[in-house]
């Protein structure tokens, strides 16, 4: 075989533009840039009709994403018999557990490599309860994990999660990190322009985070962080961007503080104004508890010439520790979070500049840099078969 020239068949959840989330994100990236990779891909996802004309004709939705869950796992695996009848794929690459599992049988002398964007079953369940519907998706994801010839990971957090939680051995586990379209988010405005256009004020200092409102998101601690911040620095406006089911409890959570002329909470931010609210801050915030492999945002952030504060949690360290380590936060919860941020506002705590948060991004996690490393894993996951 051509070593420049594998057809590949991917397997994912949603379209992003449809359903925006960051394995969805990741997929669609890898849709775009593993082409000139010399990968081709033909892919398959639960969606609208609208896919297959917004991926160029090269993604098909199988059913709807709200269709019953019946109804999506005959039709996932009555669309992979067509695409195989089609052409039979070089390689087979599943970023959805669920969505794979119907085509187990269906690809038996293919190599399978497994993106693996974060537990299934935990992520549903992030408290530990869920009883048997848990131990059924992880069930499931150890099913469709074991048959894989090589696994991809975001970070070494998440290698190990996998080794330990899965029993996936360690030596067919890869580690090729996240990717952002870096030219998406490095715009061409000043953060008063970009301050103007969001209609924000100019003579505050802005502080932003973009998470799913979800308890392991650590949202709660970041509200209280603002009430360590408040005192000290009076001035200081925090907006949070993002839907999810716990969007009531931290509007109370913010009153409750006194908080309200210091958090916003300003919902969901469309994926082309995402940019411009980096651009407009001083910094921006990831505050995970738990289960975060990587963390796009922190990247998209850098991307934008935005510095970044993370927890240590997951592989947040991994992702922007080598660019500075001042970066990473003391330890998760309120405290740590408040003090970051007071000593970064005050000039004790130093942060790379944002000439210097661009190069990074540009230079690791770009498309690009990524879908190569993708396409040696599948290049490998087929010498290995």
């Amino acid at each position: 075989m051509n070593s420049t020239s594998i057809d590949s068949l991917q397997i994912g959840m949603h379209w992003f533009n449809e359903r925006p989330g960051g394995l969805d994100r990741m997929y669609q990236s890898l849709i775009d840039t593993l082409p000139a990779q010399g990968v081709s891909v033909r892919g398959m996802v639960a969606g609208s009709p609208g896919v297959f004309d917004a991926s160029g004709g090269r993604v098909q939705a199988f059913a709807a994403a709200q269709s019953q869950l019946g109804t999506r796992l005959w039709r996932s695996r009555r669309q992979s018999l067509a695409l195989r009848t089609a052409k039979m794929p070089d390689v087979v690459a599943s970023h959805f557990a669920l969505y794979a599992a119907p085509t187990v049988g269906v690809f038996r002398r293919v190599p399978k490599v497994v993106h693996f964007h974060g537990p299934w079953g935990a992520e549903s369940y992030p408290g530990g309860g869920g009883g048997w519907s848990r131990a059924a998706r992880i069930a499931l994801e150890r099913f469709v994990y074991r048959g894989a010839t090589r696994h991809i990971v975001l970070s070494h957090a998440f290698g190990r999660l996998l080794h330990e939680t899965y029993g996936v051995r360690e030596d067919r586990i890869r580690i090729v990190p996240g990717c952002v379209d870096v030219e998406h988010f490095d715009i061409d405005l000043t953060r008063r322009e970009a301050r103007e256009r969001l209609g924000l004020p100019q003579d505050r200092p802005l502080l932003f985070c973009i998470r799913r409102l979800v308890s392991r998101m650590g949202i709660e601690d970041l509200i209280d962080a603002m009430a360590i911040v408040k005192p000290l620095l009076p001035d200081v406006l925090l907006a949070i961007a993002g839907k999810g089911p716990l969007e009531a409890q931290l509007q109370a959570r913010i009153r409750s503080r006194g908080l309200e002329e210091h958090v916003r909470l300003v919902g969901f931010v469309p994926d082309d104004e995402v940019p411009l609210w980096y651009r407009a801050s001083d910094l921006s915030i990831v505050p995970t508890v738990s289960l975060e492999g990587f963390g796009l945002t922190t990247i998209e952030s850098l991307a934008a010439g935005t510095p970044v504060l993370v927890t240590p949690v997951g592989g947040l360290p991994e992702a922007v520790a080598p660019l500075s380590s001042e970066l990473v936060l003391q330890s998760s919860g309120y405290r740590s979070i408040g003090e970051g941020i007071v000593d970064t506002l005050q000039g004790r705590r130093v942060l790379p500049d944002s000439a210097a948060c661009r190069a990074y991004a540009r230079g690791r996690f770009d498309r690009p840099v990524v879908a190569a490393q993708v396409a040696d894993v599948y290049r490998e996951a087929i010498g290995a078969f």
